[in-house]
C-alpha cells in the first residue's frame, strides 16, 4: 500500500500519529528512506517511507459514497472520507457492497419515514445514497427473484447502533412486504419488544460497555409467497455461561441479577435478598451500580416487557425465583466433611442458603446438598456413591448454576418465538444477525477467547463472500485475475479449533484430567505451538499466550480457561430438578432417555460454543449475505465528535480494513474510462487528440508510461496497488512542468510590460525637461534681445494670452536693457543683428516642430490604449445590453399589447351596447311573429284534440266486437257497418292531413321569413339560432300529435289484431325515432322532447282503459331509451356536452328529483362506471370528465335538501374534504369556463334561471356519487399522464451523466457532445410533447378550464418533486453541469406555460419553485462569496435549511472546478440544523408529492 518511490519533496501524505491516527501532512525533505514530513497541525515529524502514504488532493470537498471510488485505498484515506462524511451527517458509506454505519446519536427522522423508504424501493443498489434500506432492498429483491433465502450480519460494538439498525431493516421490510398482524401487534414489533427482556437475561457491563449482548441473535424473518412477513424466530447463539459464576473487575454479571435485587421491598423479601454485595456470584467484583440506570426503574420495565410478549404472572414468578435460587446457590460454601475427601456445608449460613435455594426451586434440601456433594457411579457389579471433596463440591455447585441459567435463557428465547408465531409454510427467509464484536481488553479470559473465535469465523465468511464479489467484478469486467492470492485466515482457525491438536482440544484434554491446572494447559500449548507463526509465547509469563487475530494480537490470561470450560452433565443434578413441585423448573429439565442418565458424561462449554457456531456458519452459509458494520464515533455518546483512534480500531475489528487488505491484493483502483482519461489524459494529450475509443486512449496511456500488471475491463480501468500513486506522480511532474512554463510566460509578459512602462515614463521626462531647458534658453535669449524692438515685436506675435503679464513685464525690462545696450553696445549689435535673427527663427522652428511631434505621438499612444480599454467596455456593455435589450423589448412589445387589448376592450363594449339594442328589436318582431305561429298551432292541436275524442268513442264501442265468438258469413249488415266507419274514419284522417300540410305550408313561409331577417341580422344570429330551435321543437310536437292521431285511428281499423301488436308496433317506432335523435349530434333535444312529451300528454283514461303499458313499464322503457342513449359518443355542441344536458333534462322532466325510490340514477352511474372501467384512453376519460363535471354542476344549482330527506346524506356531505368536495360547494359561483346554456336553448339564462327542486334521499345521494366519480376519472386522468411522464422525467434525470460520460477532450467528439446534448433537449421535449397532447385532449372534450389548471398544477408539482428529491438522493446530479441541462429543461416548460395561457397552465410554473431555485444554486458562480443571507433569502428563499445544507455539501463542479459555499456558511447551517433538530419535518429535506 505504501509507494515509497513516489514520495518526493512536496507530496501530501499521511503519517501515523499516537492521537489522532493519522495526520497529513507535506514533506518538506528526504534523507535516504526517511522523509521529513511539516503535519497540518504544525508538528514536524520524521518516517519511514514505507509507513507513510499518499494523500489525494483532488478528493470530493464531500467524500465518496462508496470507497472503491477512493484513489487511494487505505487507512487514512478511509478514515478521512468517513470523517468528512459524518461531519455532513452521511452516517452510511459503501465499502463495495457492505454498509458502514456510523452512530450520529442524534434523532434523523427524515433518513427513515415513509418517502424516504419510497425513494429506495426497487432502486438499483448504488444508484442512490448509502442507506440500510438499500442493503435491505438488494435482500428483499433477490430473495423475490431469486427464490434464495438472504442474510443481513449486522455487528460492532454496544452502543454502535446495531438495534436500531436491525429495526430500520424489519421497517424496511415490512414496508416492502406488507406485514400479517397477530394480536394486533406486528411481526417486527414483537421481536423488537422481545428486546429488554432478552437484554435482561443476557446482556451485561464488560470494560468497554456498560450493556453488551453476551450471546448472539439471528432473527429469521418469515416471507410468504407473496412476499409479506409472515413469522419471525429468534434463534440465540453462544450465550457466555460462566459469566454466571465468574466475573472479573470492573465487570458485572447478568442484569438480571441487579435487577432483581432492586425489586420492590416485598419481592427482596419474599426471596430473600439484599443488596448484591452479599452474594458470591456478584462481589467477585466492585462494579454494582451503572451510571445513570436505575436498576428498579429497569426491573419494572422488564416485568412490562414480559407481559407483553405473553409471559404470564405465574410464568415471571416462577422465573425471578429460578434467579433467586441461583444468587442463593452461589453462597453456598463448603468444608471437609468427617470422611475423606468428602463435603458438608461449611456454616449456618451455606445451609440458610442451601435451605433458600431448596425452597425456591421447590426441591428438597437433603437431595440437594446430596446432588451437590456426591456421585453416583454404576459399574456392572453395584451402584456406587462417591463423596466430593470442598473444590468438586464447589465446582459442582457453578455447574449446577450455570445450567439452571442456559436452561432459563433458553426457555425465555423459546417463549418468545412462540408469542411471535412462526410460518411453517414459509420458504423464504431473510436473517439479521446481531452478535457481540471483536474484544481485546487488558485482561483477557476464556471469554474473550471464546469471542474472539467467534469473530474469527465470521471473518473468513466476511473474507470469502469480499473475495467472491472481487471475482464477480473481475469476471464482469472480463479481466484476467487467476493468479490473484486469497487472503486467508484459515491458520488462526486451524490454531483454535483443528482435531485432534487445537487449543479447544487441548484445553478438553485438561479439563478430563482431575490433576491438570492452568500452568499444565499452558506448557501443553507452549509445547504443541512453538513454531505455530500465529500462536506467540510472552517471554514475562509462564502461563499467559497471545494469538495474533486478524484484528490484532490479544494477549489471554489461561488462569481460569479450565474452570469456565467445565460444563459437565450431572444426572444427580437431572434427576432433583426433573422431579421438582415446581412444574416450572420441571419443565427446564425434562426427564432424559434412560441411556443418558446412567453415567455422568463429560461436556464442556468450548466444544459447545464450536458447535453453535459450527451450526451459525452453517445457517450462514445457506444464504445469501449482506454486510452492517456499525461504528461507535465516541464513547461519549455524543453527536459531532469523531475519534479517529477508536474508529480505527473498530474498522479493524468490524473486519472492514481485511476487506481493504483484500481488495489491495487485487485491483484495488477501479476507475470508468472517462474518469481515467479526464484525469491522466495529460499524461499523452496527443493520444486523446487522436480519434481514438476510450478503452484504447486508456491502454495507450498506461503503455506509455511503462506501468506493469493492469487490466483493461470492459467499462473500467483496473489499477494494482501503487500505480495510481505512481500516475499521479507523473500527472503531478507534468502539471508541474506546465505551470512552470505558463509562470515563465507570465512573468516574460511582467517583465516586458513593466519595461515598456518605464520607457514610456522615461521618454515623458525627458521630454518634460527639454522642454523646461528650452524655456530657460528662450527667457534668457529674451533678455538679451531685450533692447531690440524688432525682437520685441516676434514675440509678442508668438507669445500667447497666457503670457501677457510676463509679456508686459518684458517690455518694462527691453525698455530699460534696450536703452543700457544702446548705450553700450550700439555697434556691437548692429553687426550681428541679421545672425541674432536667423538664429532666433532657427531655434524656435526647432524646438516647435519637436514639440509638436511628441505631443503627436503622446497623444496617438494614449488614444490606442485608451481604445483598448473602451472596446473591453464595450464587450462587456454590449452584453449587457443584450440582456437589458431583450427584456426592454419584451417590455415594450407587452405594453404595446396591453394598450391595443385596452383600445379592444373599449371597441367591444361599444359594439356589444349597439348588438344589444339591436338584439332587442329583432327580438320584439320575433316575438310577435312567434305568438301569430302559437295561435296557428294552437288552431290545429284543438282539432286533433276534437278527431282524438272521436277516435276514442270508436273504441270505447268496438269492445263488443272484440269478444271471442263464431262470425256468422251470413251477417253483411254488420260488416257493411264496420266498413262505412272505417270510410268515415279514412276520410276525417284525410281532411287532418290536408290541414296539416297547411300548416307545414305556412311554417315553410314563417321560416323563409325568418331566414331573410337572419342574412339581415347577422350580429344577432346566437338568439336567432335558439328562436329557430324553439320552431323546430314545435313542429316536432304537431308532427308528434298527428302521429298518436294516426296510431288511434290504426287502433279503430284494427280492432280485431291482437294487443300486442300494437305495443310491439308502437314500441318500435319510439325507440325507431328515439335512435335516429340520439345520433344527430348538432340537434338531439326533438328525441328528448318526443320522450317527454308522450309520458306527460297521454291521457290517463286510456292508460286506464288499455292496460297493455302499465306505469312502470313506460318509465322502464324510457330509462331504457335514456341509457342506451348516453352510453354512445353523443359529442359536443360549441363547447357543451350532450350526454350531460340530456340527462338533466329527462331526470327534470321525469320528476326523477322529487321521488323516494327510483333505479335511474343507479343505471346513469353504472354506465359511467362501465364506461371508465380500466380505461387508460385520457380521450375517453376526458369525455366523461366533461360530462360529469357539468352534470354535477347542474345538480348542485338545482337541488336542495327536502327536511328530513335531506338529513339523512348531511353528516357524509359535511365531511367532504376532498377536492370535488369544495368543488361541488364552490359551484354557487358558477366556475369560470363552465357554460350551462342547453343545446336546445331552454336554458338561455344560464344557471341562474335554473329552478330549484326539493330532492329526495336517492337524488342527494346520486350526487355524492356523481361526486365520487368526478374524483375518479380526474384522478385516472391525472395518474395517467403521471405515468407516461415518469420515464422521461426519469431519463431526462439520468441524460447528464450519460452526456457527461461521452464528454472527453479533443475536438474529435464536439459530434458526440452534441448528440447528448440533443437526446437531453429530446427527453425534455417528449414531456412538453406529453403535455400539449393532454392539454388538446381536455380542450377538445371542453373539461373545465378550472379542472385543467388543477391537473397542471398537480402535474407541475409532481415535477417538482420528482426532480428535486432526485437532485438531493444523488450526488451525480448535484452538478454545475447538470444544473444546466436542467435548467435548459425547465426553460422548455416555461415556454410550454407561455404558449398554454393562463386560462389552461394558471400557476403551474409556480409549483416548480424548489427545483427552480436549487437549479439556480447548482449555476450561480461565486458560491463561496456568498453569504448565508443572500443564499437563504435571496436565491433559495423557498427551501428550508436542510435543503440548503444538503445541496452545499453534495455540490461539486464538473465543468469549471470551483467549490461550493465557503465553510463559514456550512458551520452556520449546521448551528441553524441544531436549533430545529427537535421538528422532525424540519429535519427532513425531501418533499412529499401530496397531489393525489
Amino acid at each position: 500500500m505504501g509507494t515509497p518511490v513516489n514520495i518526493i519533496v512536496g507530496s501530501h501524505v499521511w503519517v501515523e500519529d499516537h492521537s489522532l491516527a493519522w495526520v497529513d501532512g507535506e514533506v518538506s525533505k528526504l534523507n535516504g528512506e526517511d522523509a521529513e514530513i511539516q503535519t497540518s497541525n504544525g508538528k514536524r515529524v520524521v518516517a519511514n517511507l514505507s509507513r507513510i502514504y499518499p494523500k489525494d488532493m483532488e478528493a470530493p470537498a464531500g467524500g465518496v459514497d462508496d470507497m472503491t471510488k477512493l484513489s487511494y485505498l487505505h487507512e487514512p484515506g478511509v478514515l478521512q472520507n468517513l470523517k468528512i462524511r459524518y461531519e455532513l451527517n452521511e452516517i452510511y458509506t459503501y465499502t463495495g457492497n457492505i454498509l458502514i454505519a456510523i452512530n450520529p446519536f442524534q434523532r434523523l427522522p427524515h433518513l427513515y419515514d415513509a418517502h424516504m423508504m419510497q425513494q429506495y424501493k426497487g432502486a438499483p443498489f448504488g444508484e442512490l445514497s448509502p442507506h440500510v434500506f438499500a442493503v435491505a432492498d438488494v435482500a428483499y429483491r433477490a430473495m423475490i427473484n431469486e427464490g434464495k433465502s438472504n442474510s443481513i450480519l449486522v455487528s460492532g460494538e454496544s452502543g454502535a447502533g446495531k438495534t436500531e439498525t436491525t429495526k430500520m431493516l424489519m421497517r424496511y421490510l415490512a414496508f416492502l412486504g406488507g406485514r400479517v398482524a397477530t394480536e394486533g401487534r406486528t411481526v417486527e414489533q414483537q421481536v423488537l419488544e422481545s428486546n429488554p427482556v432478552l437484554e435482561a437475561f443476557g446482556n451485561a457491563k464488560t470494560v468497554r460497555n456498560n450493556n453488551s449482548s453476551r450471546f448472539g441473535k439471528f432473527v429469521e424473518i418469515q416471507f410468504d409467497k407473496q412476499g409479506r412477513i409472515s413469522g419471525a424466530a429468534i434463534r440465540t447463539y453462544l450465550l457466555e455461561r460462566s459469566r454466571v459464576c465468574q466475573i472479573s473487575d470492573p465487570e458485572r454479571n447478568y442484569h438480571c441479577f441487579y435487577l432483581l435485587c432492586a425489586a420492590p421491598q416485598e419481592e427482596i423479601e419474599k426471596y430473600k435478598l439484599g443488596n448484591p454485595k452479599s452474594f458470591h456470584y456478584l462481589n467477585q467484583s466492585n462494579c454494582y451500580e451503572l451510571v445513570g440506570v436505575s436498576d428498579a426503574h429497569d426491573y419494572l420495565a422488564t416485568r412490562r416487557a414480559m407481559d407483553i410478549v405473553g409471559i404470564s404472572g405465574k410464568e415471571q414468578d416462577a422465573i425471578f425465583r429460578v434467579v433467586a435460587a441461583i444468587l442463593h446457590l452461589g453462597n453456598i460454601e463448603f468444608t471437609k466433611g468427617k470422611e475423606i475427601d468428602s463435603s458438608v456445608p461449611k456454616d449456618e449460613k451455606s445451609k440458610f442458603h442451601l435451605n433458600m435455594t431448596a425452597e425456591l426451586l421447590m426441591c428438597d434440601p437433603r437431595a440437594l446438598e446430596d446432588a451437590l456433594c456426591k456421585r453416583v457411579m454404576i459399574t456392572p457389579e453395584e451402584v456406587i456413591k462417591r463423596s466430593l471433596d470442598p473444590l468438586g463440591a464447589t465446582v459442582s455447585r457453578d455447574g449446577l448454576a450455570k445450567t439452571i441459567y442456559s436452561r432459563l435463557f433458553d426457555w425465555l428465547v423459546d417463549k418468545i418465538n412462540v408469542s411471535i408465531g412462526q410460518d411453517p409454510n414459509s420458504k423464504s427467509l431473510i436473517g439479521v444477525l446481531d452478535i457481540y464484536g471483536f474484544e481485546s481488553f487488558k485482561a483477557n479470559s476464556f471469554e474473550q477467547f471464546c469471542i474472539n473465535f467467534t469473530n474469527e469465523k465470521l471473518q473468513q465468511h466476511f473474507n470469502q463472500h469480499v473475495f467472491k464479489m472481487e471475482q464477480e467484478e473481475y469476471t464482469k469486467e472480463a479481466i484476467d485475475w487467476s493468479y490473484i492470492e486469497f487472503v486467508d485466515n484459515q491458520d488462526v482457525l486451524d490454531l483454535i479449533e483443528k482435531k485432534p491438536g487445537g487449543i479447544v482440544a487441548l484445553l478438553d484434554e485438561a479439563c478430563m484430567f482431575p490433576k491438570s491446572t492452568h500452568e499444565t494447559f499452558a506448557n501443553k500449548l507452549y509445547q504443541t505451538f512453538k513454531n505455530h507463526k500465529r500462536f506467540i509465547k510472552p517471554k514475562l509469563s509462564r502461563t499467559d499466550f497471545t494469538i495474533a487475530h486478524y484484528a490484532g494480537e490479544v494477549l489471554y490470561q489461561s488462569d481460569q480457561f479450565l474452570d469456565k470450560n467445565k460444563d459437565y452433565v450431572v444426572p444427580e443434578h437431572q434427576d432433583l430438578l426433573s422431579a421438582s413441585k415446581c412444574s416450572f423448573v420441571a419443565g427446564l429439565f425434562p426427564l432424559l432417555p434412560e441411556e443418558t442418565t446412567k453415567s455422568s458424561k463429560f461436556s464442556s462449554i468450548g466444544s459447545r460454543f464450536k458447535l453453535q457456531l459450527q451450526q451459525l456458519m452453517e445457517t450462514l452459509s445457506s444464504t445469501e449475505p449482506h454486510y452492517i458494520r456499525c461504528v461507535k464515533p465516541n464513547n461519549l455518546l455524543k453527536p459531532a465528535i469523531f475519534e479517529n483512534v477508536n474508529i480505527m480500531q473498530q474498522l479493524r475489528c468490524g473486519g472492514v480494513l481485511e476487506a481493504i487488505r483484500i481488495s489491495c491484493a487485487g485491483y484495488p483502483t477501479r476507475r470508468a474510462f472517462f474518469e481515467f482519461i479526464n484525469r491522466f489524459g495529460v499524461l499523452a494529450p496527443e493520444i486523446v487528440e487522436g480519434n481514438h475509443d476510450e478503452k484504447v486512449i486508456c491502454g495507450k496511456i498506461l503503455e506509455k508510461k511503462g506501468l506493469k500488471g493492469f487490466q483493461i475491463g470492459k467499462t473500467k480501468v483496473f489499477l494494482r496497488a501503487g500505480q495510481m500513486a505512481e500516475l499521479d506522480a507523473r500527472r503531478a511532474e507534468v502539471l508541474s512542468n506546465a505551470a512552470k512554463t505558463i509562470q515563465h510566460r507570465i512573468r516574460t509578459h511582467n517583465a516586458r510590460k513593466q519595461f515598456i512602462a518605464l520607457r514610456k515614463a522615461t521618454i515623458h521626462v525627458q521630454s518634460l525637461w527639454r522642454g523646461r531647458l528650452a524655456c530657460k534658453f528662450f527667457e534668457s535669449m529674451k533678455r538679451e534681445a531685450g533692447a531690440v524692438k524688432i525682437q520685441k515685436n516676434i514675440r509678442r506675435y508668438q507669445a500667447r494670452k497666457g503670457y501677457s503679464k510676463l509679456r508686459v513685464s518684458g517690455l518694462v525690462l527691453q525698455t530699460g536693457l534696450r536703452a543700457m545696450a544702446a548705450r553700450k553696445e550700439f555697434r556691437f549689435r548692429k553687426q550681428t543683428k541679421a545672425a541674432i535673427i536667423m538664429q532666433t527663427r532657427w531655434r524656435c522652428h526647432r524646438a516647435s516642430s519637436y514639440y509638436k511631434k511628441l505631443k503627436r505621438a503622446s497623444i496617438v499612444s494614449q488614444c490606442r490604449w485608451r481604445g483598448r480599454i473602451a472596446r473591453r467596455e464595450l464587450r462587456k456593455l454590449k452584453m449587457a445590453a443584450r440582456e437589458t435589450g431583450a427584456l426592454k423589448e419584451a417590455k415594450d412589445k407587452l405594453e404595446k399589447h396591453v394598450e391595443e387589448l385596452t383600445w379592444r376592450l373599449q371597441l367591444e363594449k361599444r359594439l356589444r351596447t349597439d348588438l344589444e339594442e339591436a338584439k332587442t328589436q329583432e327580438i320584439t318582431k320575433l316575438q310577435n311573429s312567434l305568438q301569430s305561429m302559437q295561435i296557428k298551432i294552437d288552431e290545429t292541436s284543438a282539432l286533433l284534440v276534437k278527431e282524438r275524442e272521436a277516435a276514442r268513442k270508436a273504441i270505447e264501442e268496438a269492445p263488443p266486437v272484440i269478444k271471442e265468438k263464431q262470425v256468422i258469413v251470413e251477417d253483411t249488415k254488420r260488416i257493411d257497418s264496420l266498413t262505412g266507419e272505417v270510410e268515415s274514419l279514412k276520410a276525417s284522417l284525410h281532411l287532418e292531413e290536408q290541414r296539416a300540410d297547411n300548416s307545414e305550408r305556412r311554417y315553410a313561409e314563417a321560416q323563409e321569413s325568418i331566414e331573410e331577417k337572419q342574412k339581415k341580422l347577422q350580429e344577432t344570429e346566437g338568439k336567432v339560432h335558439q328562436l329557430l330551435e324553439s320552431l323546430s321543437r314545435l313542429e316536432e310536437k304537431l308532427t308528434n300529435l298527428e302521429s298518436e292521431n294516426q296510431v288511434l285511428r290504426q287502433q279503430a281499423v284494427s280492432v280485431s289484431m291482437a294487443p300486442n301488436k300494437f305495443l310491439s308496433g308502437r314500441s318500435k317506432s319510439i325507440v325507431q325515432r328515439s335512435a335516429e335523435g340520439g345520433h344527430i349530434v348538432g340537434d338531439p333535444k326533438p328525441a328528448l322532447d318526443m320522450h317527454s312529451h308522450s309520458i306527460i300528454q297521454r291521457d290517463h283514461p286510456e292508460v286506464e282503459e288499455k292496460p297493455q303499458k302499465s306505469l312502470n313499464e313506460k318509465q322502464q322503457e324510457n330509462q331504457e331509451l335514456l341509457i342506451r342513449c348516453i352510453a354512445q359518443h353523443l359529442g359536443f355542441a360549441g363547447n357543451r356536452p350532450i350526454a350531460a344536458c340530456i340527462i338533466y333534462k329527462c331526470l327534470l322532466q321525469w320528476r326523477s328529483f322529487e321521488v323516494e325510490r327510483t333505479s335511474v340514477f343507479d343505471r346513469i352511474i353504472q354506465t359511467i362506471g362501465n364506461a371508465i372501467e380500466t380505461q387508460d384512453n385520457n380521450d375517453v376519460l376526458a369525455y366523461w370528465l366533461s360530462n360529469a363535471s357539468t352534470l354535477l354542476l347542474l345538480l348542485q344549482r338545482t337541488l336542495k335538501a327536502s327536511g328530513a330527506a335531506g338529513m339523512a346524506p348531511q353528516r357524509r356531505r359535511s365531511s367532504s374534504a376532498t377536492l370535488f368536495g369544495r368543488m361541488t360547494q364552490s359551484f354557487r359561483g358558477t366556475p369560470q369556463g363552465v357554460n350551462l346554456s342547453f343545446v336546445n336553448g331552454g336554458l338561455n339564462g344560464g344557471v341562474d334561471t335554473l329552478r330549484q327542486v326539493e330532492a329526495k334521499y336517492p337524488a342527494l345521494l346520486f350526487k355524492q356519487q356523481l361526486t365520487a366519480y368526478v374524483e375518479k376519472i380526474y384522478g385516472m386522468i391525472r395518474d395517467n399522464l403521471k405515468k407516461e411522464i415518469s420515464p422521461l422525467l426519469g431519463l431526462c434525470i439520468q441524460a447528464p451523466r450519460i452526456s457527461r460520460a461521452s464528454l472527453v477532450k479533443g475536438s474529435s467528439r464536439s459530434l458526440a457532445n452534441s448528440a447528448a446534448q440533443q437526446a437531453l433537449i429530446a427527453h425534455w421535449q417528449g414531456i412538453v410533447k406529453s403535455l400539449g397532447n393532454f392539454l388538446n385532449t381536455l380542450k377538445a372534450n371542453h373539461v373545465p378550464p378550472f379542472l385543467v389548471r388543477k391537473v397542471f398544477t398537480q402535474i407541475f408539482s409532481f415535477i417538482n418533486v420528482q426532480l428535486f428529491n432526485s437532485l438531493l438522493l444523488r450526488r451525480e446530479c448535484c452538478s454545475f453541469s447538470n444544473g444546466e441541462y436542467v435548467k435548459a429543461g425547465l426553460a422548455e416548460l416555461e415556454h410550454w406555460c407561455y404558449k398554454a395561457t393562463d386560462e389552461y397552465a394558471g400557476s403551474a410554473w409556480d409549483e416548480l419553485k424548489h427545483i427552480r431555485q436549487a437549479i439556480g444554486f447548482l449555476v450561480i458562480h461565486q458560491k463561496p462569496k456568498k453569504t448565508l443571507d443572500e443564499i437563504s433569502h435571496d436565491l433559495c428563499p423557498v427551501l428550508s435549511i436542510q435543503q440548503l445544507y444538503r445541496i452545499s455539501t453534495m455540490y461539486w463542479d464538473d465543468k469549471y472546478g470551483t467549490h461550493s459555499v465557503s465553510s463559514e456558511v456550512i458551520s452556520n447551517m449546521r448551528v441553524l440544523m441544531t436549533e430545529d433538530s427537535n421538528n422532525a419535518v424540519s429535519n427532513s429535506f425531501l418533499l412529499d408529492d401530496d397531489s393525489s
